[in-house]
């Protein structure tokens, strides 16, 4: 099978109900899954939302019957008890029958922060989520009550229950070599935002050989592509400085100013814009060729939803079939 065409429901930058509709929009023109944000605070004000994922979800997997779902990506550590997060995963799955999948990271500045508990360094949120994954390896066990006594988390007697009869799969994101190691060894997806082949190549060598290897890539679909370009740097201008510096800043201002600087023709240069199905093809190709299974694709604009639906139907499916036979 080649490589997997997803749909991003991003919380960012549309609210609930068309995040819903969106969703029930891309399983009938054919994605084959599709992932969703999980954010208190979107990038930069001019997104303007950012919705409950989890209650979206919920609502989601009601409303559709056949697309694979997944968080891309839930903070376990801050935010979020793991043991809450378990309880929340367990419950979707069945809810979707089977359909879901939980992404795991260790977060972004930008949304944990707002619980208060500060922002340790790198090292030590890395610590706090091997601890988060265990506990959650555990609930999803069901072997009678859990109890934890971590450094960073303590459980006492929790149980899940209401499991779901497939277990739920768990994907972990991944920046370095270290991430991917963990992933490998923990995990049953690997998940990442660049076409990175080291990535890939850590996470089999830690026995994650055969496994999907999901990413993401966003695109700023539109017939005129000047408007195209301009809406992908009113939106998406944050999005070159990599996962170390948006992991670190705090708040849209922050983003905001980090980026005063970045330029149309910049966006432009990496970030697809217009209607020229080939260019996404020839991006998206890069992601196959490091070894991913999975990519879904971000169409910026939560008002621009509709057109892009369409012209996946039309053009952009057909294309991507012909290029990587999924």
């Amino acid at each position: 099978m080649g490589m997997q065409l997803g749909y991003t429901m991003m919380t960012e930058q549309a609210g609930p109900r068309d995040l819903v509709r969106h969703v029930v929009g891309a399983e009938e023109v054919g994605f084959d899954f599709a992932v969703s944000s999980d954010h208190y605070f979107p990038w930069l004000d001019e997104m303007g939302h950012s919705p409950n994922a989890w209650v979206t979800l919920g609502a989601v997997a009601q409303a559709t019957s056949r697309i694979p779902l997944m968080t891309y990506v839930t903070c376990p550590t801050f935010r979020y008890h793991p043991a809450v997060v378990a309880q929340q995963a367990a419950t979707l799955q069945i809810l979707s029958e089977g359909r879901f999948t939980l992404g795991l990271g260790t977060g972004e500045n930008l949304n944990e922060h707002v619980v208060g508990a500060g922002w340790p360094p790198v090292d030590v949120r890395q610590e706090m989520f091997m601890e988060a994954i265990q506990i959650i390896r555990e609930l999803f066990d069901g072997d009678g009550y859990t109890n934890f006594r971590g450094q960073h988390f303590d459980v006492e007697s929790a149980k899940l229950w209401d499991l779901p009869e497939k277990r739920v799969p768990i994907g972990v994101a991944s920046g370095g070599k270290q991430a991917s190691r963990i992933a490998g060894e923990l995990a049953d997806a690997l998940i990442a935002t660049e076409p990175k082949p080291e990535l890939v190549e850590a996470f089999d060598a830690a026995g994650g050989t055969g496994k999907p290897r999901i990413a993401q890539m966003p695109i700023s679909y539109g017939t005129d592509k000047a408007a195209a370009v301009t809406r992908a740097h009113s939106l998406f201008r944050w999005f070159g400085f990599g996962w170390k510096v948006n992991s670190e800043l705090p708040g849209p201002i922050a983003f905001d100013a980090a980026a005063q600087f970045v330029r149309e023709e910049d966006v432009e240069g990496s970030i697809p814009c217009g209607d020229d199905v080939q260019a996404v093809i020839e991006g998206a190709r890069e992601y196959a060729e490091a070894g991913f299974t999975h990519l879904a694709l971000v169409q910026i604009g939560g008002d621009q939803q509709e057109p892009y639906l369409e012209w996946t139907r039309n053009t952009l499916l057909p294309a991507w079939r012909e290029a990587f036979g999924s």
